[in-house]
């Protein structure tokens, strides 16, 4: 408005000038003055403007350099004053420019932010919004998470039917939590809720609610509830609800107020929208020990179903699922395939599928052979080939060190059997690997198989120090994993003889997270001495196990160093036939 009204000024100033001075040229001013016709003049940096005596007739002229202008004027008598020019135009644009640019830079900011909204756009919620027919996902897409799919069939019964609960004096539960690691399919099965429900889906993530401009994120959940329950019943799915919902804690150097106002306002709307209108409240996060327990209390998600990775039977389904629309050979096994990828979650499965597709396509096959889906297991869990020149004596040494992680784990009881033994290298650091494969699905461990465990990690190592009489840099990995699971096994684990049974770092990890906490240690400095020393005496002699297998079997280690050698790739039943293994075990592994 004030930029219109300066607008409207500066127009009636140029079509409504002022009087207008006479003109005259500098040679008749100079003859006026000379003549005492002169009564006073202005004098500023490009004109002059006077009167005339008697008649008081204004006049003007263009100033030019005249050295003796004023003595002549002080001659004459006439009076005069000098004046700086003033430019309007340009007084009124170095303030009126910037003004203008600063309002057209915030109306592109706010139509970036939410195109056609307006100021209003920083309060509206940023959900995107998917009606009835629009998601196509049901759980006849979902495969290798059963448990979490029944659970999650009644929340659509809850959705379709509500009444065949609520006449019983039930009530329909708020919000269900989907629990699990990265990958495992916890935004799929809440789509396929909304899929099989056929209701309207709104799915945003965690942290597009905090915005660096207070109470924003508090006026989205709130815009975000109220949409929902115009269009009841329907989902809202909360992904990464960790960005948003973490732990209040009270900091002497201050906390993200703006975030703590938007979980107030979650757990407000959470505890006020009426359960028979039938809004369910889905969220997803990798991370639930950092959630604030407010929202995890009964009556806000009142149910935590865990996504967790799928076992061999599950793994099977999901490749099957992966593999519809993908032309596989006759000598593809999925259950073989299901087989060799313990712990890959769903994401990964797919994963695999595709990077096997890819490499059969790069080497302009018909359909996906067998070979191009081992290559693709090598590449997720390995890394990608690489080609490196490499002298003789190196190559030497490696063969030898993976020939020694092989013959241990094939002699030692609780191991996972060898499936290949490669001195090709991989991924970042990897100059060669020993790949192990579980025979079947394990959840615990016991402490005589995590000591064999040890001796693996420690037989790399030890044929090196046997052939060689000489160690390298190539056993870093296997000592930081050696310690790191000989640490586990004193402070964790209560595994120690020394120690007892004692648990000395607590909860040290993230449950979903294969990541260390940040929690300080709970023990003295004389506990941290004796820690560190049977840590010691447990890798030492792991070690020691590992070089006295390998003595008693040189010519075992040689062999198979012999073959990867010639042939770079050796299979694990070859090393379980030199060592004079039954068949069975083969065809275990």
């Amino acid at each position: 408005m004030y930029a219109a009204g300066t607008v409207i000024a500066v127009g009636l100033l140029l079509a409504f000038p002022g009087p207008t001075a006479k003109r005259v040229p500098y040679s008749d001013f100079k003859q006026m003055v000379r003549a005492g016709q002169v009564a006073e003049v202005v004098i500023d940096e490009h004109r002059i403007r006077g009167t005339a005596k008697g008649s008081n007739e204004a006049f003007e002229t263009t100033r030019i350099e005249d050295p003796h202008l004023l003595e002549e004027l002080e001659r004459q008598g006439v009076k005069f004053t000098g004046e700086t020019e003033t430019n309007w135009w340009s007084n009124l644009t170095a303030w009126l420019l910037p003004l203008i640019a600063m309002i057209l830079l915030w109306g592109v900011i706010l139509r970036r932010m939410n195109p056609g909204q307006g100021a209003i756009a920083f309060e509206r919620s940023r959900a995107k919004i998917y009606a009835e027919d629009d998601v196509k996902v049901t759980f006849a897409d979902v495969a290798g998470i059963d448990e979490a799919t029944e659970e999650l069939r009644e929340v659509v019964e809850f959705l379709q039917n509500p009444k065949k609960y609520t006449n019983l004096g039930g009530r329909i539960p708020k919000g269900v939590l989907l629990l699990g690691p990265p990958g495992t399919g916890k935004t799929l099965l809440a789509r396929a809720v909304a899929g099989e429900a056929h209701v309207p889906f709104f799915s945003l993530s965690g942290s597009e609610f905090v915005e660096m401009f207070v109470g924003v994120g508090a006026a989205r959940v709130r815009d975000l509830f109220a949409q929902a329950e115009s269009r009841a019943p329907c989902i809202i799915f909360i992904d990464e609800l960790d960005a948003l919902g973490k732990t209040r804690v009270a900091s002497p150097f201050g906390t993200h107020e703006e975030r703590e106002q938007t979980l107030n306002q979650l757990l407000a709307e959470m505890d006020g929208f009426d359960p028979r209108k039938g809004v369910i409240v889905m969220a997803a996060t990798n991370r639930p020990e950092v959630l604030d327990p407010a929202l995890l209390r009964p009556g806000r998600f009142d149910r935590q179903v865990v996504v967790d990775r799928p076992d061999i039977r599950g793994r099977e389904a999901i490749l099957r699922l992966h593999a519809r629309s993908v032309k596989l050979a006759a000598n593809v096994d999925l259950k073989v395939v299901a087989a060799r990828t313990a712990g890959f979650a769903g994401a990964d499965l797919a994963n695999l599928i595709n990077e096997a597709t890819l490499l059969a396509a790069r080497k302009d096959r018909q359909e996906v052979a067998m070979e191009d889906v081992e290559e693709a297991i090598d590449r997720l869990l390995a890394g990608l080939k690489r080609k490196r020149v490499m002298s003789q004596h190196e190559r030497e040494i490696i063969a030898c060190h993976e020939a020694g992680h092989a013959i241990v784990a094939s002699l030692l009881p609780g191991v996972d059997p060898v499936h290949k033994i490669s001195i090709v290298q991989r991924g970042y650091e990897a100059l060669g690997h020993t790949l192990q494969l579980p025979a079947e699905e394990h959840y615990l461990a016991t402490r005589q198989a995590l000591l064999n465990q040890l001796a693996v990690l420690l037989g790399g190592r030890s044929a090196e120090e046997i052939v060689f009489q000489e160690i390298s840099t190539g056993a870093q990995n296997d000592l930081q994993r050696a310690t790191d699971l000989a640490r586990s096994m004193v402070a964790e684990y209560g595994m120690s003889e020394a120690l007892g049974p004692v648990a000395f770092k607590g909860r040290s990890r993230l449950r979903f997270l294969d990541v260390p906490g940040i929690e300080p240690e709970p023990f003295a400095e004389e506990t941290a001495r004796q820690i560190d020393a049977e840590i010691k005496h447990l890798v030492v002699e792991a070690h020691t196990r590992a070089s006295g297998i390998l003595r008693e079997r040189r010519a075992i280690l040689d062999a198979v160093a012999r073959q990867l050698m010639e042939r770079e790739v050796v299979e694990g039943s070859e090393v379980r036939a030199l060592i004079g293994q039954p068949s069975s075990t083969s065809q275990a592994a």
